[in-house]
């Protein structure tokens, strides 16, 4: 019997981040329904996590980035050896920015410029999987998203933005194929759980319903970028005015749904400053994982948020959805799934304007879930379709001809020898 194909995934996965983790479930579900017995190999800070709560069939390593297995995160022998000893290498999500590039304890885009066009010389195909790319704004981040787009062999997107940067900065790239997050496919957990999460926490008592909010603890870099606000403090002040008007408006609570822990930091001074707090609660990923986050925001009548795999967790249940724009990449999703007109952007966020939104919002939801319903079904689908892509580059007939060399046409791990997993 043929071993199985040895597949790295390149990601965040450091169990810190609900959303990354769905990505990272997702994908391998995905890729396990349309591949006989694979086998994955995830770099991570937190091998233990993959171990626990991943490693659900036995077929998932965790590569440990820790500075005694000598790494520092991305950058060390760890990654090296994990993607020459893969028969494919799949990055996912969006680790191709160029915020503190040389950084390998922030950034991903620098680190894999300089490995994975090893890998590709060794014949071993690279692929966007799912992914989006971006920010790139500096001269040398441009050089490294150039040299790493040229090691790709496949690319498979999940916006439009994605390819527009790279059309933007005149970068050569395989034709993109576009699919959709893997998060999409998060299967929430039944309403018997929901029901025991709601009692512990005290949620959904109010007739007339519960809105969830999602913040991100980089609102100073993003005041920053827009010149608006010396610093969070005037911005804190106005979300807590705006959340306090919707209470009184529109008679519901608030529940404030983090799924990124750093997040916390911001979420817990914006809770203190609303006035009506018996109608504000909290819950976070440093508690609950990523199926019970998407069963609680099932209950949601709605959700306002700046992490994007927030606002997916949410539509991935029907849930009605306002972006605030922080990322590129929330835009592409709330265009995904057609939801533009629900986009609050980032230099336009003030007290008025929010409280606008969420009350549009909030008056059509009923509407706009039963709309939301066939348009998630449809990107579920385009989500799994990255695995139907990748099977078809990677075991096409013999006799089509390749896009890219090395030939496909012989599987990956036919055509050099890799050492068996421990």
């Amino acid at each position: 019997m043929a071993r199985p194909l040895r597949i790295c995934v390149l990601g965040n996965f450091s169990g810190r981040n609900a959303g990354d983790i769905a990505i990272l479930k997702g994908l391998i579900h995905d890729i396990e329904a349309r591949f006989d017995n694979p086998y994955f190999l995830v770099p991570t800070i937190n091998p233990r996590f993959i171990r626990e709560h991943i490693n659900r069939h036995g077929n998932v390593q965790p590569v440990s980035l820790l500075p005694w297995a000598m790494s520092a995160k991305i950058f060390g022998l760890p990654l090296l050896h994990a993607t020459l000893t893969s028969d494919v290498i799949l990055i996912t999500d969006n680790i191709l920015f160029d915020r503190r590039l040389w950084n390998p304890l922030y950034n991903y885009l620098g680190t894999l410029s300089l490995i994975l066009p090893i890998a590709a010389r060794r014949g071993t195909p690279v692929v966007l999987y799912n992914a989006s790319l971006g920010p790139v704004t500096t001269t040398m981040g441009r050089r490294c998203l150039h040299r790493l787009m040229q090691a790709c062999s496949l690319v498979i997107l999940r916006d439009q933005p994605s390819q527009q940067l790279l059309e933007r900065l005149d970068i050569p790239h395989p034709a993109p194929h576009f699919a959709a997050d893997c998060a999409l496919g998060t299967m929430a957990v039944d309403e018997s759980a929901v029901d025991r999460i709601a009692e512990r926490e005290n949620l959904f008592q109010n007739p007339n319903g519960t809105v969830g909010f999602n913040v991100n603890t980089y609102l100073d870099v993003f005041l920053n970028k827009v010149g608006r606000h010396r610093n969070t403090h005037g911005l804190l002040d106005e979300l807590a005015r705006a959340i306090d008007r919707l209470i009184e408006q529109l008679d519901v609570d608030i529940l404030f749904v983090i799924t990124q822990v750093m997040d916390l930091k911001v979420a817990q001074p914006l809770k203190r400053r609303i006035k009506q707090q018996h109608r504000v609660k909290l819950i976070s990923n440093q508690r609950y994982h990523d199926q019970q986050i998407a069963g609680v925001l099932r209950r949601c009548e709605l959700l306002v948020g700046m992490r994007t795999h927030a606002l997916i967790l949410a539509a991935s249940v029907g849930t009605p959805v306002v972006g605030i724009v922080s990322y590129p990449k929330t835009t592409g999703f709330m265009l995904s799934i057609e939801q533009g007109h629900h986009l609050i952007h980032f230099d336009t966020l003030d007290e008025d304007n929010l409280v606008r939104h969420v009350a549009d919002a909030y008056a059509t939801r009923h509407e706009t879930r039963l709309q939301l319903k066939p348009i998630i079904e449809r990107e579920k689908a385009r989500a799994a379709q990255g695995a139907d892509l990748l099977h078809d580059f990677l075991f096409r007939r013999p006799d089509t001809p390749p896009e890219h060399p090395p030939s496909m046409s012989t599987p990956p791990h036919e055509r050099h020898p890799l050492p068996k997993p421990d």
